[in-house]
């Protein structure tokens, strides 16, 4: 393997890291979404990673998305409740997802940190010739 395909197969997974991380912050801002109980609620985002048809890295396989059904609360003051009083909110768990940032948010950082190393030791090889 060579210094130009370790910051390829690195910048595939900032790549894929940078969505999952998209992902997340759109289920965690949408996640106190009210919609009419006869709406589909929010439907949280998930990322679906693959190794790259190329074998060298990594890729976004899809998108695949949560429960449309959401969960039925009551909340009767909303202008969007029902006659019962009932709203729909999205089925989104903070904690989880909160685990799911931290966990892209670090593998972001460790393919970066592998560009920078490569690209450092690149840079150095390049000064032995000299």
């Amino acid at each position: 393997m060579s210094i130009f395909n370790a910051i390829g197969v690195a910048g595939t997974g900032v790549t894929v890291y940078r969505k999952w991380l998209d992902a997340v912050s759109d289920n965690i801002a949408n996640m106190n979404n009210t919609s009419r109980t006869s709406e589909n609620a929010f439907q949280a985002r998930y990322v679906q990673a693959r190794a790259a048809q190329d074998g060298n890295g990594a890729e976004v396989a899809g998108i695949q998305l949560g429960s449309a059904e959401g969960i039925v609360t009551h909340d009767p003051d909303n202008p969007l409740a029902d006659a019962q009083g009932n709203v729909r909110r999205p089925d989104i768990d903070m904690g989880s997802q909160m685990a799911q940032m931290m966990m892209a948010q670090r593998s972001y950082q460790a393919s970066l940190s592998v560009v920078d190393r490569a690209r450092d030791a690149y840079a150095a090889a390049i000064n032995l010739g000299k």
